[in-house]
């Protein structure tokens, strides 16, 4: 059972989310919130495996909510949801520990399949937005450029090149397409490149290559 936290200041929204989750057998609504500190609050006394949290809300916001979940001792996983594909706070939720994001609008099986892809330790983004925001909202610092420079170099150039496709926001089996090789075959070659840059997630893989200018 995972057990997923809702974070939203909108009512209308945490209702249509509520349902939504309880829709799913598999899944557990632990709580509601109406913003940040209720949501680390909820989470510091109880287990929550997944944490849909909303960009924009007054007091503590989802980005100041969700660097204080992924500090707990056992943090969540959190999905930020935002209204605007090119919302400048999306990429500040990323960098704050987010797994990925999601538009409000995303269809409810989508959202459903990222609490699921999440809890399994997968990020999901939406695809286009997500290229979009890194490309106008990541800037680069010289000394976080050479780190991931030479992470980049320590990879294989085959594992680049799926680097470099995961970066611009395709799936395993696009770039088993893209690279004629197979869907297992890309699942180990990402394995990889998480542990050779130092990364637990797709999304901050896909950040490194940015910083390195892969991409």
């Amino acid at each position: 059972m995972i057990r997923v936290m809702i974070v939203d200041d909108d009512a209308l929204v945490r209702l249509g989310l509520t349902d939504l989750i309880e829709g799913d057998s598999s899944l557990e609504l632990v709580a509601a919130a109406r913003d940040g500190a209720e949501a680390v609050a909820t989470a510091t006394a109880h287990r929550v495996d997944v944490a849909l949290v909303d960009v924009r809300m007054p007091g503590t916001d989802g980005i100041a909510a969700t660097a204080r979940l992924r500090a707990l001792p056992d943090p969540p996983r959190v999905i930020t949801l935002t209204t605007f594909d090119l919302d400048a706070y999306v990429y500040d939720s990323l960098a704050a520990g987010a797994d990925g994001f999601l538009l409000k609008d995303t269809d409810p099986a989508e959202i459903l399949r990222a609490v699921h892809l999440v809890a399994a330790g997968s990020a999901m983004l939406h695809p286009a937005a997500a290229r979009r925001l890194i490309d106008q909202h990541h800037r680069r610092g010289s000394a976080r450029t050479a780190r991931a420079r030479a992470a980049v170099d320590r990879l294989t150039p085959r594992e680049r090149d799926v680097l470099a496709l995961l970066a611009e926001g395709a799936g395993n089996a696009e770039i088993a397409a893209a690279l004629t090789m197979r869907e297992s075959t890309v699942k180990a070659h990402v394995s990889r490149i998480l542990s050779g840059l130092g990364v637990d997630n797709r999304v901050r893989a896909a950040l490194a290559a940015r910083d390195a200018g892969l991409v």
